[in-house]
């Protein structure tokens, strides 16, 4: 005989990661207590942070929604994906998701994607649009400068796609917890890109789609901003650089240990001199370009100089007529 679960029983649980931020922290915590789903846990991971700051933070919250709310303090910073994962283990709901403490949800975002995967069990997950919210500090303040969607030239999530560089971030997607059963926890030896690693594994084993053309996630980003209030993706610029190269470097190894060097060197090859006869090419058509450019330019000048001596002419002659000439 199955049990099943009472209408209290958490649904999806809410893994948000932070580190001294407080005011981005409750920022968060209002766009969690304002979902129209209601049946979610969520566990606020403090990586080494002051844990005044948080507790407080979760006391201000109305005492139905506190009682959701727990917190995990490490006494040092250990990383985005230890904290991921600490997240992760800490809690039991099927559904999971990761709310970075600077992030927002539109309030339907958790209803309309945990109805998605109730009625699509095929699916291993569901992204939502994502929308960047560019902001910036004014008065004391953080305020919205901007928005621009973000991927919203592709159709759906695809895995061809996500192999060039990561088309979704944690706030836009909901996952079911079995993903973790099979592919393990996000890479915590990664300080960076455990999220695009772990999306591409997701994406190895099945297809996903997006909920609908509207955004129901919201990626707030901040230019200039290093330190406490950075966003990763510009503060830590250089580590995304480095550690996508050595995610790529990795795979490329685990491909040659089990099916040798051909393919890959078949393929570099092909690749460089495909560019480079495609930059001889495109250089021959500039300098076509240029040439045709110069042949009108050339003829423009020509141009204008024999209309400058006729207007001239004509300006001498007016002054003549007139008794003008000096």
């Amino acid at each position: 005989m199955t049990v099943q679960p009472d209408a209290q029983t958490p649904q999806v649980s809410i893994v948000v990661r932070t580190k001294d931020r407080p005011a981005l922290l409750r920022r968060a915590l209002r766009s969690i207590t304002a979902q129209t789903f209601e049946r979610w846990e969520a566990v606020i991971v403090n990586d080494g942070g002051d844990p005044t700051a948080v507790d407080l933070a979760i006391r201000e919250l109305p005492e139905h929604h506190r009682q959701r709310v727990s917190a995990l303090h490490s006494k040092t910073s250990r990383g985005r994906w230890v904290s991921a994962n600490a997240g992760v283990l800490a809690t039991s709901a099927p559904f999971l998701v990761l709310h970075d403490d600077d992030d927002t949800w539109d309030p339907e975002f958790l209803n309309l994607a945990v109805d998605y995967l109730d009625t699509h069990p095929e699916r291993d997950g569901i992204v939502s649009r994502i929308e960047i919210v560019w902001e910036e500090e004014q008065d004391g303040q953080l305020v919205a400068t901007d928005r621009t969607m973000f991927q919203g030239q592709l159709s759906e999530p695809m895995l061809g796609d996500e192999l060039l560089l990561n088309r979704f971030v944690p706030i836009g997607f909901l996952y079911r917890r079995s993903l973790h059963e099979e592919l393990g926890l996000y890479d915590d030896q990664l300080p960076v890109v455990g999220d695009w690693d772990f999306n591409l594994k997701v994406l190895t084993r099945g297809p996903l789609e997006y909920l609908g053309d509207t955004p129901y996630a919201y990626w707030h980003q901040r230019r200039g901003h290093s330190g406490a209030s950075g966003n990763s993706v510009i503060a830590a610029s250089g580590d995304h650089k480095r550690f996508d190269a050595l995610v790529r470097d990795q795979a490329l190894r685990r491909y040659i240990n089990e099916y040798g060097p051909g393919l890959p060197l078949y393929l570099s090859k092909f690749i460089e001199t495909q560019l480079r006869e495609t930059k001889g090419r495109l250089h021959k058509e500039l300098r076509a370009d240029l040439r045709r450019d110069l042949v009108d330019l050339r003829h423009d000048i020509r141009e204008d100089l024999r209309n400058s001596s006729v207007l001239i002419r004509a300006y001498a002659k007016i002054r003549r007529i007139f008794g003008l000439s000096s």
